[in-house]
């Protein structure tokens, strides 16, 4: 035990917790506690051990005590590393798509599940899988015979216990870093009788829920400013819907972008970094590794001097300008002058900022308070941003600086597209020797550095002016920020009472007369109807043997009805369509509900980690014919 404790000492631990059985704890403590009293020490002896205690020494009764103590202390300790290590690993791949920072998020997400039929399970194991920080499950109901064909998280021996408890068990032997817990009520009393209930949670995924209880859930977290998105799947179709009032996109990460090169607008260093190259160089080797960007700032300025300062805009223009790149080849193996024909599209694209970019720089929220959220203070930098950008460029010979300097930031960057971004500061690959796309590479981040430092001082000088901490939002958030500006997105949603009490025939009646999207839509609308007629019926169509032709008898008055409700009156579901809603009987499809719950899941995850778009409209899947389609409704 005396060495034991030095041991401890020397390791700079200032407490001991004991561990031993219960006769001989006290007697342990007691010798400790002494021995730390006559040595003067600060240590402190327990007989408990707390669970948050990872570091601990263990002693029993044998005299290998003090080597059973070293070798529990070193062990705990390692494991203690390779706990600290483990997510690098273990989400190895997923962080190559959306890094630390979207892996962060997600383990600091709180998600609710309502109803853990196949639906909900498929979208929460994708979840779990990932490393979400913590999830509750919400059901009512217990494990029956038809859960074990269409469930993977129940087996035999759930057989009348709690769903909600199985499917927590299950899905948290597939990730014990995720807190997973549950509560054994229906989620259609828990919206009823506890609303304050979700306010706890990052985002609810609503699974099977109809339509009445759609509505009351959704206003709840839209006064709570709660993520929520619901997910149905009903035979062989199904739907996923996104429901949150704003979400801000930074890093979209588009498929394709077009690369951020500033082929016709070079800032001055880029200008001379490509004067002080020559393109007429005797030596071969050098001639074919000029990088392709400059070859094209080199022959734009040519084209320039002979055609009154405008760049190549018509057909038959870009095809000369091509022509005069393919005489500029002293050999036909040169791939920059090749890279540079086929590159020859990023000189001729539009100068200033998108359009969508530009609805986003005119929105009202850009008019920043102290209750705005750091998005949109950003993109007010963005707006002043702008604005700088535009008055050097007047600065340096382009006419309408005293308009620059009296209207407004929109209107002369609309009027005079003076503006530019921040740049982004990567280049692609290309054809070049290592001297020369070393030095480019330092050229394109020194820029986007110097971009970023000016739209962080005026992010600090907005803050400041609003009545916030200047150091509120972290360099890291400005810094993606600047980099990704010409990317940002907003997405707002209507809320699901106004989609409901507010159609919009002439969308649906344009969906519902289009070959293409007439089923899809035609699902939409029967998910509705078979709601409102479990409502007057107390069970869904076709749920039960026998009556199935009263039931689609019923369904399809349903279905007139409602469609008269919504403004298409003169328009009629097929029979088939209806037919096969009745013969669904309400079934919980396990192949639906995992494409449904994948594409759930998939969502959730750009809501929580901030990357990618997430949908704007009403994802409808339909088995039968095997396509899946996004209809604008929402």
């Amino acid at each position: 035990i005396s060495d034991g404790v030095a041991f401890i000492q020397r390791e700079g631990c200032k407490k001991i917790f004991i561990h031993t059985d219960n006769l001989e704890r006290n007697q342990v403590a007691d010798s400790l506690a002494k021995m730390a009293s006559e040595d003067n020490s600060a240590l402190q002896v327990f007989a408990k051990i707390p669970e948050e205690i990872v570091v601990f020494v263990e002693i029993d009764r044998t005299d290998r005590c003090v080597v059973y103590a070293h070798c529990v202390v070193r062990k705990r300790r390692s494991k203690l590393k390779l706990t600290m290590a483990e997510p690098k690993t273990k989400y190895d791949r997923q962080l190559r798509i959306w890094g630390e920072q979207g892996q962060a998020a997600l383990e600091k997400a709180s998600i609710c599940l309502l109803n853990c039929g196949p639906t909900g399970s498929e979208t929460l194991k994708n979840l779990v899988l990932g490393g979400v920080g913590s999830i509750t499950i919400v059901d009512g109901s217990k494990v029956e015979f038809g859960d074990l064909g269409n469930n993977f998280m129940v087996d035999d021996s759930s057989l009348g216990q709690s769903k909600a408890k199985c499917v927590c068990s299950f899905l948290q032997e597939l990730n014990d870093a995720v807190k997973a817990k549950f509560i054994e009520e229906y989620p259609e009393a828990l919206i009823d009788t506890n609303p304050s209930f979700f306010s706890q949670f990052t985002l609810v995924v609503a699974t099977q829920l109809v339509e009445e209880s759609m509505v009351k859930l959704d206003r709840i977290c839209r006064q709570e400013n709660v993520m929520l998105i619901f997910a149905r799947s009903y035979g062989l179709t199904g739907l996923v819907r996104i429901s949150v009032k704003e979400h801000t996109v930074i890093e979209s990460k588009p498929d394709h972008f077009l690369d951020d090169l500033r082929l016709n607008n070079p800032w001055p260093e880029l200008r001379g970094f490509a004067e002080a190259i020559d393109l007429n160089v005797q030596d071969p080797v050098a001639h074919k590794h000029i990088p392709y960007v400059v070859i094209l700032v080199k022959m734009a300025d040519e084209w320039k001097t002979s055609h009154g300062g405008t760049l190549p805009s018509t057909r038959e223009q870009k095809r000369e300008f091509k022509e005069l790149l393919k005489a500029r080849m002293a050999a036909t193996d040169e791939d920059n002058y090749k890279e540079a024909i086929d590159a020859s599209f990023k000189l001729f694209a539009p100068q200033g900022i998108s359009s969508d970019l530009q609805q986003i720089i005119n929105d009202s929220c850009a008019e920043v308070g102290s209750s705005s959220s750091d998005f949109w203070v950003m993109v007010a930098a963005l707006k002043d941003f702008l604005c700088l950008s535009a008055y050097r460029k007047a600065r340096l010979g382009a006419p309408g600086i005293r308009k620059c300097l009296r209207c407004k930031v929109q209107e002369f960057i609309a009027n005079e597209g003076g503006g530019e971004v921040p740049l982004e500061g990567s280049i692609p690959d290309m054809t070049s020797s290592t001297e020369h796309y070393v030095n480019l590479q330092k050229i394109y981040q020194a820029k986007s550095e110097a971009d970023y430092l000016v739209l962080e001082e005026r992010v600090r000088n907005i803050l400041k002016k609003i009545g916030r901490d200047p150091h509120s939002i972290p360099k890291a958030t400005i810094k993606s920020f600047s980099k990704n500006a010409r990317k940002l997105k907003v997405c707002r949603y209507r809320s699901i009472e106004d989609e409901y009490n507010n159609p919009s025939p002439a969308e649906l009646q344009k969906y519902l007369t289009d070959e293409d999207y007439s089923i899809a839509v035609g699902f939409y609308i029967l998910l509705r109807a078979v709601d409102r007629y479990a409502a007057n019926f107390n069970h869904f169509p076709g749920q039960f043997d026998g009556g199935l032709d009263e039931d689609i008898s019923r369904l399809k008055t349903t279905a007139v009805s409602l469609l008269n409700d919504l403004g298409c009156g003169g328009l009629t579901l097929t029979e088939d369509l209806i037919n096969e809603m009745c013969r669904f009987g309400a079934a919980e499809l396990h192949a639906v509900a995992a494409i449904i719950g994948g594409i759930a899941s998939q969502e959730v995850i750009k809501l929580i980690t901030k990357q990618f778009v997430p949908m704007t409209g009403t994802f409808a899947f339909n088995a039968i014919d095997h396509k899946s389609q996004l209809l604008n409704l929402c």
